[in-house]
């Protein structure tokens, strides 16, 4: 069984599935053409955000029974139709939850205490500490959209703080318990101070975080975006930090990135970018909540036990 690998990644992924007896093809450095016309001699495909696998993609796989994307997100992939011809879509939230969790946590306590610019004023010879007064998280109301690999991880590292946790997921009932509070989208509404989103891209989150949303909360609000760039619409974030109405955000995702995550197109980035990165209540990074050296082995070992389970 030959697989086709289009991305690099872990070496563990590869020489795991070859002592299997797999032949896996590294072909990292593949045009889309050469991709094209070869993916029909290959039964698997190995991926993380490189192309766009539509429906046109697909179709030059004659033989393939897999696609597996080292990620999470699968909205470069048309699993519905992919799937509709058996083959089988795989992803790996599992290997990066805890990396995506742990930074969405340490970029709200960044912010919340101003680490990144009194890091820089201190470098600069400037020793302001009125100026650089924190907030504490404890005693908020903490809003997580999407219960799911990331929210789960995201909610269990909150444990420790003594906050008031709601939880909204649109396809899930009865996951509450003593800490966390299942939830309507009105509650969050009414009761958080900060909102964390742990949801896929799609057409139903495609700009779920707008004008609108935003200003159905009471409260001013903090916002955390470790998703997706495209579930969050820039301008209405950046109108809403002059107005007051957000006190801050933390996005590691932007949706100026490129299909492959990989850059930003930086001759067609517009003026609200450059209004927001002049902001000091924002803190970016990116995208690498889920881009740490144990999230790497993790992600490939998860893939290796979801395509030999293909196969037994």
């Amino acid at each position: 069984m030959r697989i086709l690998f289009i991305d690099s990644n872990h070496s563990l992924l590869h020489t795991s599935l070859e002592k299997q007896g797999f032949v896996c093809d590294l072909n990292y450095n593949w045009s889309l053409e050469e991709i094209l016309n070869n993916l029909h001699i290959y039964d698997g495909v190995v991926l993380r955000s490189k192309i766009k696998f539509t429906k046109e993609v697909i179709d030059k796989g004659a033989n393939l029974k897999f696609i597996a994307r080292v990620g999470a997100g699968m909205e470069n992939i048309d699993s519905m139709y992919a799937e509709s011809k058996g083959i089988k879509c795989l992803s790996a939230p599992e290997g990066n939850r805890v990396a995506v969790a742990e930074q969405a946590l340490g970029m709200l306590l960044s912010l919340f205490n101003n680490l990144c610019r009194a890091n820089m004023q201190v470098r600069e010879g400037k020793w302001i500490r009125e100026g650089n007064r924190g907030v504490e998280l404890n005693g908020k109301s903490v809003g997580i959209i999407g219960y799911g690999n990331m929210g789960s991880a995201f909610a269990k590292r909150l444990k420790g703080f003594d906050i008031k946790l709601l939880v909204y997921d649109k396809y899930k009932k009865e996951f509450g318990d003593e800490f966390v509070k299942e939830s309507s989208m009105q509650d969050l509404f009414e009761n958080c101070d900060v909102i964390s989103l742990h949801t896929p891209l799609n057409e139903e989150t495609h700009y779920l975080i707008n004008d609108a949303f935003i200003n159905s909360f009471k409260k001013n609000i903090y916002i955390i975006n470790t998703a997706r760039g495209k579930s969050l619409d820039t301008e209405a974030l950046v109108k809403n930090i002059a107005s007051g109405k957000v006190l801050g955000a933390c996005l590691d995702v932007l949706e100026y990135e490129t299909v492959s995550f990989e850059q930003l197109d930086i001759a067609k980035l517009p003026k609200t970018f450059h209004d927001l990165i002049a902001s000091d209540k924002v803190m970016l990074s990116p995208h690498i909540a889920g881009w740490t050296q144990e999230s790497n082995e993790k992600l490939a070992a998860v893939l290796v036990g979801k395509i030999t389970a293909l196969f037994q």
